[in-house]
């Protein structure tokens, strides 16, 4: 099973972090992005069949990783390495791979963007966590990590204030 704070977090709880160990057997290493070399954090098949935008059909099996480097167009990698789905192939913009355009999601469930978030980052962190508090998140599935993204939303609010000072 995947990682899922949000079940766990209330208001004003501590940070939502993106635990690249979860979803991991003991002894097991991170699979590396075939294309950066990057550790991918694993990921629900789920997830990938869920935010696909290509035909299922195409999926092999084996176990799929999440490449969050910025600067990588892999989304999606097996752990092989002999499959990668790109960001063209995702039905969302991935966060990860465009923080700096202001219409790209960082919270999938609510539809929050880069720009809202900059713009009313410590309110939207409230409006989430009480969506989560009332059971409306849907990360495992809807936000192409596979995780919750409060830990990305949080980030941004930090991230701001530090640069307004």
């Amino acid at each position: 099973m995947g990682e899922n704070c949000c079940g766990e977090v209330k208001a004003g709880a501590g940070v939502c972090e993106l635990n690249l160990e979860v979803g991991l057997k003991q002894g097991q290493k991170r699979a590396a992005c075939p294309e950066c070399g990057t550790p991918g954090k694993p990921v629900q098949r789920l997830t990938v069949q869920a935010l696909l935008g290509v035909s299922l059909a195409e999926m092999q099996e084996g176990e799929y990783g999440f490449c969050r480097t910025a600067g990588c167009r892999v989304v999606y990698f097996l752990a092989d390495g002999e499959q990668v789905f790109t960001q063209d192939q995702v039905r969302e913009r991935v966060f990860q791979k465009a923080t700096e355009l202001e219409d790209t999601p960082v919270c999938y469930c609510f539809q929050y963007t880069v720009g809202e978030v900059r713009n009313r980052g410590k309110v939207i962190l409230e409006e989430i966590n009480a969506g989560i508090q009332a059971g409306k998140c849907a990360c495992e599935l809807r936000n192409p990590q596979g995780s919750c993204c409060l830990g990305n939303v949080r980030e941004m609010v930090k991230s701001r204030g530090k640069t307004k000072q």
